[in-house]
């Protein structure tokens, strides 16, 4: 059986698709397509296939190359992001809201370090104690670290200084 015998989008069992095992979706552009009112015709142009080529890809399940979805993209004329699917292993809610909070400590502290004796002082201090309160184990986190002093466009960086054993190039061209 060829791609051209699978014209149903029975995609399972069409020998030169693969589908998602587990039938989450792994693609949007079916969606993208429609969305953007361009005809599987005109798609299938763009790609220089078949229409049923073009049904099988807009299968959600169906797992494309990189570069099949680039081509879409350029058919499409829309930004790559647009064709793919969320990941679904995003931080959860609570997770998500403890590192926020965690960095919006760290800003807290790192003002009441370099206020001095001034009103700025007194606000991040009433910051960081109302944070406190809003998550006590806050109070083990340590402000963000100083930024030491900047180099000027002459100087050069650690990076520079450090030796490199003349192997690694000699390894790199064999």
């Amino acid at each position: 059986m060829s791609i051209m015998d699978c014209d149903s989008l029975d995609v399972e069992h069409c020998p030169q698709v693969h589908v998602s095992a587990n039938g989450r979706p792994l693609h949007r552009v079916g969606i993208v397509r429609r969305l953007q009112g361009v005809s599987r015709r005109t798609v299938a142009r763009h790609l220089r296939t078949d229409i049923s080529t073009v049904k099988q890809q807009e299968n959600e399940a169906t797992d494309m190359p990189l570069s099949d979805l680039y081509q879409w993209q350029a058919a499409l004329e829309v930004p790559i992001s647009e064709l793919l699917v969320e990941a679904e292993d995003s931080l959860s809610a609570p997770i998500l809201q403890r590192a926020q909070l965690v960095r919006l400590m760290k800003t807290a502290l790192a003002i009441l370090g370099s206020a001095g004796d001034s009103p700025i002082r007194e606000m991040a201090q009433t910051l960081v104690e109302q944070l406190t309160e809003i998550m006590p184990e806050l109070r083990e986190v340590s402000p963000w670290h100083a930024v030491g002093k900047r180099r000027t466009r002459d100087e050069l960086g650690q990076a520079a200084e450090r030796r490199m054993s003349e192997d690694v190039f000699i390894d790199g061209f064999d």
